[in-house]
């Protein structure tokens, strides 16, 4: 029990840490790095209160999609492909060391595993022998069904306003009207010519 509690401690300094690194760091990068580190802790820490759902999708979504999408746009932002190369070198080294962090941690999370019993289980809680997943389920789409459906709609409507606020208009471009094309008729474009025998079709008369 000792190591569990030195273990769920070393999650939480990590995530403390991190997160006041975030918010102070100069550098955008490495905030982004420290963002991807603390919701690994987070997740973790998830994990050990046995919310494994919640660990995994703070996994999934906010490490595999969100974090790494703000890095994407960090670094491509006033892009120069030459300052670039440069840059990836300059911030391997740290990189490498928060992976390491991350790596021990993972490492540290899936060698407690086998020893889940010991940690404070959500099943302790619950009243009825159903997964913590399951339960989750069962009081989004019951207790809070109206909640969750109008969550969504929140961000479906700020996706159409990111896309209505960045969309620029090109007159450059060539652009299709599928009204005009539905449309349109044979005698529009097609045109038949008769060519005489023995003479080839000039295409600019």
């Amino acid at each position: 029990m000792l190591a569990h509690a030195i273990i769920f401690y070393f999650f939480s300094f990590v995530a403390i840490a991190s997160s006041l690194m975030v918010i102070s760091s100069k550098n955008t990068v490495h905030a982004v790095f420290f963002l991807i580190l603390d919701f690994v802790s987070i997740a973790c820490l998830f994990i050990m209160l046995g919310a494994e759902f919640l660990g995994m999708i703070i996994l999934i979504v906010y490490v595999g999609a969100v974090a790494v999408l703000f890095l994407f746009v960090v670094m491509m932002i006033n892009v120069d492909f030459s300052e670039l190369k440069t840059g990836f070198l300059e911030y391997m080294p740290f990189g490498l060391l928060v992976g390491l962090v991350i790596l021990l941690e993972l490492a540290m999370m899936i060698g407690t595993w086998k020893y889940k019993p010991d940690f404070i289980n959500a099943k302790s809680a619950a009243t009825t022998a159903v997964s913590n997943t399951e339960s989750l389920g069962l009081v989004i789409y019951t207790d809070y069904f109206y909640f969750f459906q109008l969550s969504g709609f929140i961000l479906l409507v700020a996706m159409i306003g990111a896309i209505v606020l960045t969309f620029r208009r090109k007159d450059s471009l060539r652009r299709q009207d599928i009204s005009i094309q539905v449309s349109r008729e044979r005698e529009d474009s097609v045109e038949l010519k008769e060519v005489p025998n023995f003479k080839g079709v000039k295409i600019n008369d």
